[in-house]
């Protein structure tokens, strides 16, 4: 046919509808490989013992698609004879070659990411150093930067960048980026002396600048605890090497000081009942307790007569849980002892005056 015979950029319409068509063909692959890995690849996957190979799938799913769409594009734009327009021939194979790059870069980072959540990290969290525990997440973010890095580099290198050139001028526009960002240098050396002293790790539980809370993240430039409340609050690294930290987990066990105030018609053998009660319920909760205790008739109160019940709750054990069910235990034992806890109350006498 004449019409397909046509020249228009120094190729018939013919050719250039069969460009578009191996695009619009890879663009239908990609549906077809995308229903494949969905109903049978990832069937497949689901049967073996391993979850490794159902993240890599999940991961890996996009940059596949991708691939498929870029390598359709890159055989179109060298199926066609673009010699006479160099220009438009170093856009399209410079954006087909950046795009391949950027690609191949995500799937590395993607592969490593992976690797490090089924391989690495439940490994290290069964150590007990702790150490290695807040430093896989820098780790690991750095390392997926420097992947990142390369890969623009590499990217910007192929398509005419001046990559040594462009190197030397971040060089002398780093002193100026350090001066501006003095804070974020601050903040990532902190994160460095935090890994140096250990004054924490993952799930210790801490206290800093009025915030009380479970750390679940150190960075690279701030720390991310939860609090009590179960609200997410991030603290810049300098604040903990500028303050003092105080680790509640890492205390041998939590004391709980308790006072108790009974009725002042409690009789002397009363008084000694209530003593052996809360003695009897720390005995009782051995697996939340500590075997030591102080209980003793403290003192004459306003309103009441004092008892002091000091505790210990172990290490392991939740501190709210377990002053939860100890609190309980003692209400509960002394109202079955018929042992009354004492209110503010004031006796007037009215006396006549002659």
């Amino acid at each position: 046919m004449e019409f397909l015979d046509k020249v228009v950029l120094g190729n018939t319409i013919e050719d250039w509808g069969i460009a578009i068509g191996i695009i619009l063909g890879s663009f239908i692959a990609t549906k077809i490989i995308y229903w494949i890995i969905a109903n049978v690849v990832k069937n497949l996957t689901k049967k073996t013992k391993t979850n490794l190979d159902d993240v890599l799938i999940e991961t890996l799913e996009k940059p596949i698609i991708y691939s498929i769409l870029i390598w359709g594009y890159w055989v179109a734009i060298h199926y066609i004879d673009l010699s006479s327009t160099p220009r438009l021939l170093f856009f399209l194979q410079g954006a087909a070659s950046v795009a391949i790059i950027l690609t191949l870069t995500s799937i590395v980072s993607r592969v490593f990411d992976a690797l490090v959540t089924e391989i690495v990290q439940p490994y290290v969290e069964k150590t007990e150093g702790g150490a290695d525990n807040y430093m896989l997440p820098i780790i690991r973010k750095v390392t997926k930067a420097i992947i990142w890095a390369f890969g623009v580099i590499i990217g910007l290198d192929n398509i005419g960048f001046d990559i040594t050139a462009m190197i030397a001028g971040l060089g002398i526009g780093g002193l100026a980026l350090a001066l501006a960002a003095q804070d974020s240098v601050k903040n990532i050396f902190a994160g460095v002396m935090i890994f140096l002293d250990k004054p924490f790790k993952i799930r210790d539980r801490i206290q800093i600048e009025g915030f009380d809370g479970v750390v679940e993240e150190v960075g690279l430039r701030s720390t991310r605890i939860r609090t009590l409340d179960g609200r997410i609050v991030t603290i810049p690294n300098s604040t903990f090497t500028d303050n003092s930290v105080v680790n509640v987990t890492s205390q041998p066990a939590l004391k709980i000081t308790l006072n108790l105030g009974l009725t002042y018609d409690t009789s002397e053998v009363e008084m000694q009942k209530g003593v052996d009660i809360l003695k009897q319920i720390v005995a009782d909760h051995s697996e939340i307790l500590e075997p030591d205790c102080a209980v003793g008739f403290k003192d004459f109160g306003d309103f009441s007569l004092g008892i002091l019940f000091l505790y210990y709750i172990k290490p392991d054990a939740h501190w709210l849980d377990s002053q939860n069910t100890i609190s309980k235990e003692v209400l509960k034992r002394f109202n079955e002892a018929g042992l009354d806890f004492a209110f503010p109350t004031q006796t007037l006498l009215n006396k006549e005056i002659k």
